[in-house]
C-alpha cells in the first residue's frame, strides 16, 4: 500500500497531479489548495497518500501533510461518506476547521459543504464526535485544548491507529518508534510517520 510519493511533478490539473517516481507516473487526486502548493510543473514535490482500494478500482488521494490525510481516513470511516465527500468536506473546512465544528457541534459549518445537508450534517456530528480527539487531535497549547489531546496511554494510541485500519502488525511495528510518554496525539502522528515509509 502507497503511503507517500516523492517525485517529480508532471502535470496539475485542479483536482489532480502526475507525479513521476522512478520513470513511473502516479495520477493522484487532490484538493484544490493542494494543487496550488506544490510548485511549479518539473519541480520535485512530495504527498502524503491515502490508497484507496476497491474491488474494482484504486486510486490514490494525496495531502500536503500527515494531518489532512488522517482526518482524511477519520472522515471515511463515517457512515456514507466516500472519498469525493471527504475531500469536499477537508476542502472547504481543512481539519483544524473541521476539527472546531464537531467540537462545536456546528450543523451549519458542515451545510457548507456541497452535498451535505442538515440531516448529513447532524448525522456526521455525532459519528465523528467519537473519533476526531485522539486520532486527529493537535494537542493545542494554552487554553482551550482539544479533549483526548492528553497523555491517556498506548492503549489509546493504539485504538487510533486500529480505528484507522491498521492491522496488528503494523501497529506493533509502529509503537516499537514511539516513545512511551508523551501527547496521545503526537504519539499517533510519530505512528503515522513511521507506517508511511
Amino acid at each position: 500500500m502507497i503511503g507517500s510519493l516523492r517525485g517529480q511533478l508532471l502535470d496539475r490539473q485542479p483536482n489532480e497531479v502526475l507525479v513521476e517516481v522512478a520513470g513511473i507516473g502516479y495520477r493522484v487526486t487532490v484538493g484544490p489548495d493542494v494543487s496550488a502548493t506544490l510548485g511549479e510543473v518539473g519541480q520535485d514535490c512530495f504527498l502524503h497518500i491515502h490508497h484507496h482500494i476497491r474491488e474494482d478500482d484504486q486510486h490514490l488521494y494525496g495531502f500536503a501533510d500527515i494531518g489532512e490525510r488522517l482526518m482524511f481516513e477519520t472522515l471515511l470511516s463515517a457512515h456514507g461518506v466516500g472519498p469525493s465527500l471527504a475531500l469536499a468536506i477537508l476542502s472547504v473546512h481543512g481539519p483544524d476547521g473541521l476539527r472546531r465544528a464537531v467540537i462545536d457541534e456546528d450543523v451549519a459549518a458542515l451545510c457548507l459543504v456541497p452535498g451535505v445537508g442538515k440531516k448529513t450534517a447532524q448525522r456526521l456530528l455525532v459519528e465523528l464526535s467519537s473519533k476526531v480527539d485522539a486520532p486527529v487531535g493537535t494537542g493545542q497549547s494554552g487554553g482551550g485544548s482539544i479533549p483526548g489531546g492528553a497523555s491517556a496511554g498506548r492503549a489509546d494510541v493504539r485504538d487510533g491507529l486500529a480505528a484507522l485500519g491498521y492491522s496488528d502488525e503494523e501497529i506493533v511495528h509502529a509503537l516499537k518508534e514511539v516513545p512511551d510518554e508523551g501527547d496521545t496525539a503526537a504519539q499517533i502522528r510519530q505512528a503515522l510517520n513511521v507506517l508511511a515509509f
